[in-house]
Protein backbone atom coordinates (compact mmCIF):
# COMPACT_ATOMS: atom_id res chain seq x y z
CA UNK A 1 0.00 0.00 0.00
CA UNK A 2 1.57 3.63 -0.76
CA UNK A 3 2.62 5.92 1.65
CA UNK A 4 -0.03 8.91 0.26
CA UNK A 5 -2.88 5.79 0.47
CA UNK A 6 -1.88 4.95 4.40
CA UNK A 7 -2.31 8.31 4.98
CA UNK A 8 -5.88 8.83 3.85
CA UNK A 9 -7.21 5.82 5.77
CA UNK A 10 -6.13 7.55 8.75
CA UNK A 11 -7.23 10.76 7.90
CA UNK A 12 -10.44 9.41 7.19
CA UNK A 13 -10.67 7.40 10.41
CA UNK A 14 -9.11 9.91 13.02
CA UNK A 15 -12.47 10.55 14.63
CA UNK A 16 -13.30 7.25 15.35
CA UNK A 17 -8.97 5.95 16.48
CA UNK A 18 -5.87 7.57 17.80
CA UNK A 19 -3.52 8.32 15.11
CA UNK A 20 -0.78 7.66 17.01
CA UNK A 21 -2.35 4.24 16.88
CA UNK A 22 -2.63 4.23 13.15
CA UNK A 23 0.61 5.68 12.41
CA UNK A 24 2.19 2.35 14.28
CA UNK A 25 -0.21 0.31 12.75
CA UNK A 26 0.88 1.29 9.20
CA UNK A 27 4.42 2.24 9.57
CA UNK A 28 4.69 5.42 9.08
CA UNK A 29 5.37 8.85 10.75
CA UNK A 30 3.32 11.29 12.56
CA UNK A 31 5.27 13.80 11.02
CA UNK A 32 4.30 12.50 7.32
CA UNK A 33 1.02 12.24 8.52
CA UNK A 34 0.52 15.87 9.44
CA UNK A 35 2.86 17.26 6.54
CA UNK A 36 0.27 15.31 4.32
CA UNK A 37 -2.77 17.05 6.22
CA UNK A 38 -1.26 20.37 5.50
CA UNK A 39 -1.00 19.78 1.79
CA UNK A 40 -4.46 18.81 1.84
CA UNK A 41 -5.52 22.33 2.60
CA UNK A 42 -7.85 20.93 5.39
CA UNK A 43 -9.42 23.90 6.77
CA UNK A 44 -10.58 25.14 3.00
CA UNK A 45 -12.39 22.03 2.82
CA UNK A 46 -13.98 22.32 5.68
CA UNK A 47 -15.21 25.72 5.53
CA UNK A 48 -18.82 24.85 3.15
CA UNK A 49 -20.03 22.33 5.84
CA UNK A 50 -19.08 24.61 8.64
CA UNK A 51 -20.60 27.65 7.58
CA UNK A 52 -24.31 25.60 6.87
CA UNK A 53 -23.83 24.30 10.14
CA UNK A 54 -23.29 28.02 11.30
CA UNK A 55 -26.55 28.72 9.19
CA UNK A 56 -28.35 26.06 11.02
CA UNK A 57 -27.19 27.20 14.59
CA UNK A 58 -28.52 31.01 13.77
CA UNK A 59 -31.36 29.70 13.41
CA UNK A 60 -32.11 27.29 16.40
CA UNK A 61 -30.40 30.47 18.73
CA UNK A 62 -26.84 27.41 18.86
CA UNK A 63 -29.21 25.16 20.30
CA UNK A 64 -28.54 22.22 18.34
CA UNK A 65 -26.14 19.31 19.09
CA UNK A 66 -24.21 17.31 16.01
CA UNK A 67 -26.83 14.84 15.76
CA UNK A 68 -30.24 17.22 15.53
CA UNK A 69 -27.42 19.57 13.25
CA UNK A 70 -26.90 15.96 11.27
CA UNK A 71 -30.74 15.46 10.24
CA UNK A 72 -30.73 19.61 9.70
CA UNK A 73 -28.23 18.99 7.09
CA UNK A 74 -29.86 15.64 5.65
CA UNK A 75 -33.11 17.71 5.09
CA UNK A 76 -31.19 20.08 3.46
CA UNK A 77 -29.50 17.14 0.79
CA UNK A 78 -26.18 17.49 2.46
CA UNK A 79 -24.83 13.94 4.07
CA UNK A 80 -21.97 13.64 6.27
CA UNK A 81 -21.02 11.67 9.07
CA UNK A 82 -22.22 12.69 12.21
CA UNK A 83 -18.27 12.43 13.88
CA UNK A 84 -17.25 14.53 10.75
CA UNK A 85 -19.99 17.14 11.70
CA UNK A 86 -19.24 16.92 15.00
CA UNK A 87 -15.34 17.63 14.24
CA UNK A 88 -16.03 20.39 12.52
CA UNK A 89 -18.41 22.25 15.22
CA UNK A 90 -15.24 22.04 17.86
CA UNK A 91 -13.15 23.07 15.58
CA UNK A 92 -15.15 26.04 14.58
CA UNK A 93 -16.55 26.95 17.84
CA UNK A 94 -20.43 25.77 16.67
CA UNK A 95 -21.35 23.69 19.09
CA UNK A 96 -24.57 23.80 21.29
CA UNK A 97 -24.83 26.38 24.22
CA UNK A 98 -27.38 24.05 26.04
CA UNK A 99 -26.03 23.09 29.13
CA UNK A 100 -27.01 19.36 29.30
CA UNK A 101 -27.18 16.73 32.20
CA UNK A 102 -24.13 13.87 31.77
CA UNK A 103 -25.79 11.06 29.69
CA UNK A 104 -25.96 8.37 31.69
CA UNK A 105 -26.54 4.93 29.33
CA UNK A 106 -30.30 4.67 30.43
CA UNK A 107 -29.30 4.64 33.93
CA UNK A 108 -27.30 1.38 34.44
CA UNK A 109 -23.91 0.79 35.23
CA UNK A 110 -20.87 0.66 32.69
CA UNK A 111 -19.19 -2.72 32.40
CA UNK A 112 -15.71 -2.92 30.89
CA UNK A 113 -14.46 -6.47 29.71
CA UNK A 114 -11.13 -7.57 29.31
CA UNK A 115 -10.11 -8.10 26.00
CA UNK A 116 -9.92 -11.81 25.49
CA UNK A 117 -9.93 -12.36 21.76
CA UNK A 118 -6.48 -10.05 21.55
CA UNK A 119 -6.52 -10.22 17.71
CA UNK A 120 -6.44 -13.83 17.70
CA UNK A 121 -9.24 -14.06 14.16
CA UNK A 122 -9.00 -18.06 14.46
CA UNK A 123 -11.40 -20.38 15.53
CA UNK A 124 -11.36 -24.15 15.62
CA UNK A 125 -15.03 -24.77 15.23
CA UNK A 126 -18.63 -22.80 15.09
CA UNK A 127 -20.20 -20.43 18.06
CA UNK A 128 -16.22 -20.03 19.75
CA UNK A 129 -16.00 -16.78 18.66
CA UNK A 130 -18.09 -14.07 17.76
CA UNK A 131 -17.61 -10.54 16.77
CA UNK A 132 -20.36 -7.17 16.42
CA UNK A 133 -20.49 -4.16 15.58
CA UNK A 134 -22.85 -1.29 14.08
CA UNK A 135 -22.41 0.40 11.00
CA UNK A 136 -23.62 3.55 9.33
CA UNK A 137 -26.34 2.70 5.67
CA UNK A 138 -26.99 6.30 4.07
CA UNK A 139 -30.75 6.34 2.86
CA UNK A 140 -32.59 9.23 0.84
CA UNK A 141 -34.96 8.78 4.41
CA UNK A 142 -31.89 9.03 6.72
CA UNK A 143 -29.18 6.78 8.40
CA UNK A 144 -30.43 3.11 8.73
CA UNK A 145 -28.04 1.46 11.30
CA UNK A 146 -27.09 -2.26 10.75
CA UNK A 147 -26.02 -4.37 13.84
CA UNK A 148 -23.96 -7.95 12.90
CA UNK A 149 -22.79 -10.85 14.64
CA UNK A 150 -19.96 -12.70 12.64
CA UNK A 151 -18.57 -15.96 13.48
CA UNK A 152 -14.92 -16.37 13.08
CA UNK A 153 -14.79 -20.00 12.46
CA UNK A 154 -16.44 -19.34 8.74
CA UNK A 155 -16.99 -15.63 8.63
CA UNK A 156 -20.59 -16.09 8.50
CA UNK A 157 -23.00 -13.57 9.35
CA UNK A 158 -24.80 -15.36 12.03
CA UNK A 159 -27.46 -12.66 13.24
CA UNK A 160 -28.13 -8.98 11.70
CA UNK A 161 -30.61 -6.44 12.98
CA UNK A 162 -31.17 -2.94 11.31
CA UNK A 163 -32.82 0.04 13.06
CA UNK A 164 -33.66 3.76 12.59
CA UNK A 165 -32.23 4.80 15.81
CA UNK A 166 -28.23 2.92 16.68
CA UNK A 167 -29.30 2.00 20.44
CA UNK A 168 -28.82 -0.62 22.89
CA UNK A 169 -32.45 -2.34 21.72
CA UNK A 170 -30.89 -3.05 18.23
CA UNK A 171 -27.59 -4.48 20.08
CA UNK A 172 -29.64 -7.11 22.09
CA UNK A 173 -32.11 -7.82 19.26
CA UNK A 174 -29.23 -8.77 17.41
CA UNK A 175 -28.01 -11.50 20.04
CA UNK A 176 -31.59 -12.81 20.72
CA UNK A 177 -31.67 -13.51 16.69
CA UNK A 178 -28.53 -15.08 17.27
CA UNK A 179 -29.77 -17.32 19.60
CA UNK A 180 -32.86 -19.04 18.49
CA UNK A 181 -30.54 -19.36 14.96
CA UNK A 182 -27.74 -21.14 16.83
CA UNK A 183 -26.89 -23.72 19.93
CA UNK A 184 -24.70 -21.59 22.57
CA UNK A 185 -22.38 -22.91 24.83
CA UNK A 186 -20.58 -21.24 27.56
CA UNK A 187 -17.03 -21.61 25.33
CA UNK A 188 -19.04 -18.84 23.16
CA UNK A 189 -16.48 -15.20 23.09
CA UNK A 190 -18.47 -12.06 22.15
CA UNK A 191 -15.93 -9.47 20.86
CA UNK A 192 -17.40 -5.85 20.50
CA UNK A 193 -15.77 -2.37 20.78
CA UNK A 194 -16.95 0.12 23.78
CA UNK A 195 -19.68 1.11 22.07
CA UNK A 196 -22.33 2.48 24.68
CA UNK A 197 -24.72 -0.38 23.43
CA UNK A 198 -21.53 -2.99 24.65
CA UNK A 199 -20.87 -1.43 27.77
CA UNK A 200 -24.32 -1.08 29.24
CA UNK A 201 -26.08 -3.05 31.90
CA UNK A 202 -28.80 -4.27 30.01
CA UNK A 203 -25.78 -6.23 27.55
CA UNK A 204 -24.49 -7.54 30.75
CA UNK A 205 -27.85 -8.78 31.97
CA UNK A 206 -28.57 -10.38 28.85
CA UNK A 207 -24.88 -12.01 27.86
CA UNK A 208 -24.80 -13.56 31.48
CA UNK A 209 -28.14 -14.89 30.57
CA UNK A 210 -27.05 -16.58 27.85
CA UNK A 211 -23.80 -17.87 28.79
CA UNK A 212 -21.94 -15.36 26.78
CA UNK A 213 -18.81 -14.50 27.22
CA UNK A 214 -18.17 -10.75 26.59
CA UNK A 215 -14.30 -9.85 25.20
CA UNK A 216 -13.54 -5.88 24.07
CA UNK A 217 -11.50 -4.02 22.47
CA UNK A 218 -8.66 -1.88 24.16
CA UNK A 219 -9.65 2.08 23.89
CA UNK A 220 -8.61 3.98 20.82
CA UNK A 221 -7.53 0.36 18.94
CA UNK A 222 -9.32 -0.25 15.67
CA UNK A 223 -7.95 -2.93 15.05
CA UNK A 224 -9.09 -5.29 17.91
CA UNK A 225 -12.58 -5.26 15.86
CA UNK A 226 -11.29 -5.88 12.47
CA UNK A 227 -13.18 -8.74 11.45
CA UNK A 228 -16.17 -6.66 12.04
CA UNK A 229 -15.39 -4.11 10.16
CA UNK A 230 -13.68 -6.18 7.82
CA UNK A 231 -17.61 -7.49 6.65
CA UNK A 232 -19.21 -3.75 6.11
CA UNK A 233 -16.62 -3.15 4.05
CA UNK A 234 -16.94 -6.13 2.07
CA UNK A 235 -20.81 -5.34 1.95
CA UNK A 236 -20.18 -1.44 1.45
CA UNK A 237 -17.94 -2.04 -1.63
CA UNK A 238 -19.66 -4.86 -3.67
CA UNK A 239 -23.25 -4.09 -2.65
CA UNK A 240 -24.59 -0.90 -0.87
CA UNK A 241 -22.03 1.79 -2.51
CA UNK A 242 -23.31 0.44 -5.98
CA UNK A 243 -26.68 1.83 -5.83
CA UNK A 244 -28.53 4.85 -4.77
CA UNK A 245 -31.09 3.41 -1.60
CA UNK A 246 -33.79 5.69 -1.54
CA UNK A 247 -35.94 4.42 1.35
CA UNK A 248 -35.04 2.62 4.54
CA UNK A 249 -37.19 -0.78 3.64
CA UNK A 250 -35.10 -0.38 -0.13
CA UNK A 251 -32.28 -0.99 1.72
CA UNK A 252 -33.23 -3.24 4.33
CA UNK A 253 -34.26 -5.75 1.69
CA UNK A 254 -31.08 -5.45 -0.30
CA UNK A 255 -28.78 -6.14 3.22
CA UNK A 256 -30.85 -9.10 3.19
CA UNK A 257 -30.39 -10.39 0.29
CA UNK A 258 -26.56 -9.52 0.10
CA UNK A 259 -25.94 -11.05 3.57
CA UNK A 260 -27.60 -14.56 2.23
CA UNK A 261 -25.48 -14.34 -1.02
CA UNK A 262 -22.85 -13.42 1.18
CA UNK A 263 -23.47 -16.72 3.82
CA UNK A 264 -24.68 -19.24 1.01
CA UNK A 265 -23.00 -18.07 -2.42
CA UNK A 266 -20.01 -16.31 -2.06
CA UNK A 267 -16.68 -18.45 -2.19
CA UNK A 268 -13.64 -17.22 0.46
CA UNK A 269 -10.38 -17.45 -1.47
CA UNK A 270 -8.76 -19.01 1.85
CA UNK A 271 -11.06 -21.46 1.95
CA UNK A 272 -12.87 -22.03 -1.86
CA UNK A 273 -16.25 -22.81 0.05
CA UNK A 274 -18.82 -20.58 1.20
CA UNK A 275 -18.98 -19.59 4.88
CA UNK A 276 -22.09 -22.19 5.09
CA UNK A 277 -20.42 -24.59 3.15
CA UNK A 278 -17.45 -24.72 5.68
CA UNK A 279 -19.63 -24.86 8.63
CA UNK A 280 -22.18 -27.86 7.36
CA UNK A 281 -18.72 -29.59 6.95
CA UNK A 282 -17.70 -28.99 10.98
CA UNK A 283 -18.42 -32.72 12.60
CA UNK A 284 -18.85 -31.57 16.87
Amino acid sequence: MRTSVKFMVIYRQKDKYSISEMCRFFDVSRSGYYDYVKRMDIPAKDLPLAEKIKECQEKHGKTYGYRRVHIWLERQGIRHNPKTILRVMQKYNLLSEVRRKKYHNYGGYIHRYDNLLNRDFNADRPNQKWVTDISYIKTGQGTLYLSVIRDLYDNSIVAYKTGTEQNINLVLSTIRAAKRKEKITAEVQLHSDQGFQYTSNQYFKLTKSYNITPSMSRKGNPYDNAMAENFFSILKTECIYRTKLRTYEEARLLIGQYIHFYNHERIQLKTKLTPLEKRNQFVA
